[in-house]
């Protein structure tokens, strides 16, 4: 009899440590994952809560411990700081990782500057008749950077409520996003919109008869109000055309400035020439004046000694009238 009670204890002890592996395994998957801190977080709102900080938080993982940094920013937070906030949560030997510090990011959709400065730009434009929009230079109080908003706002941005006074050129409007439901994002901007113009200028002083280069005539955008209706925008009109007094260097070039260069100037050698069908007559003459093309001037002939007007119709030759017929005869010669 007490043999084989001791053979069957031998057997329920064989059993037990049969079964004791599994056991434990039973044990071990009903004890929870133990809470660890994260090195990173990405919140969406307001407040910072204990699952975006630790993961395997529990049921306590939507509890708020923190407030969030502001909209599309980042800040730390130190692991000591959460592990004492969620120790007043039943957390208790939160797992560090070695952390010192956890990084929280608040995420947003950034509207760019560019893109603010555009459409305000384009309601400017539009509404108070201020020319193209890539000819306003804004000028915003507070400099202008992007723009945060909540993620959940998904409209495109668009401009309310905008004023604008011509004379100081200063501006008010509201840059609004509508979001679904009832979420909107609105911001209030100031500053001052300029109407521009691109004007040609010289890069060096010039003195009067002297003819323009492409290298002396450069582009600038001037404040339309100071540049006036009579500025010259398109260097290619003024490259050969010649001062008609002395121009100054980085100012706006202004069309009465300006004249076809001299052909002929005063005490030049010319040609007089006498055209009539199947004739031409030459002789020589002397500028009493300078002249363009097209001018009328007085030239010395200098066989007769007798002066002629005549009109400059290239360089060095003046087209004489008529007139010039008997002085031709005289002391020009035909061919």
């Amino acid at each position: 009899m007490i043999r084989s009670l001791r053979h069957a204890g031998l057997i329920a002890f064989s059993v037990l440590l049969a079964c004791a592996p599994a056991a434990a395994q039973t044990v071990a998957a009903l004890d929870p994952p133990k809470p660890r801190l994260r090195a990173e977080a990405v919140v969406s709102g307001d407040v910072v809560r204990i699952g975006d900080l630790v993961e395997n938080a529990g049921i306590v993982a939507d509890v708020p411990i923190f407030r969030s940094p502001d909209l599309g920013s980042t800040g730390t937070v130190s692991a000591q700081r959460v592990a004492e906030a969620v120790r007043a949560h039943a957390i208790i030997g939160l797992d560090t990782a070695g952390l010192d510090e956890v990084v929280v990011t608040h995420a947003a959709r950034t509207i760019a500057p560019s893109e603010i400065e555009s459409i305000t730009a384009r309601a400017l434009a539009a509404r108070y008749s201020l020319g193209e929009p890539n000819d306003l230079a804004l000028s915003f109080d507070r400099g202008l950077g992007p723009l945060h908003v909540p993620k959940s706002v998904k409209g495109e941005p668009r401009v309310t409520r905008l004023s604008y006074e011509r004379r100081s050129g200063r501006f008010s409007a509201t840059v609004e996003l509508h979001g679904t439901g009832s979420i909107e994002y609105a911001h209030r901007f100031t500053g001052t919109a300029t109407p521009m113009a691109t004007v040609a200028m010289l890069v060096r002083p010039i003195n009067r008869g002297d003819v323009i280069k492409s290298s002396d005539v450069i582009t600038e955008r001037r404040p339309r109000a100071e540049v006036g209706n009579d500025a010259i925008s398109d260097p290619e009109q003024v490259i050969g055309l010649a001062a008609r007094s002395s121009i100054q260097a980085q100012r706006p070039l202004r069309r009465f400035e300006l004249m076809k260069p001299d052909l002929v100037q005063r005490n030049q050698a010319v040609t007089l020439v006498y055209r009539v069908p199947g004739i031409i007559l030459t002789m020589r003459g002397k500028a009493l004046e300078s002249g363009t093309q097209g001018d009328l001037i007085s030239v010395l002939n200098e066989q007769s000694k007798r002066t002629v007007q005549g009109t400059v119709s290239g360089p060095g030759h003046v087209l004489v009238g008529g007139t010039m017929m008997r002085v031709a005869e005289n002391a020009g010669t035909a061919r």
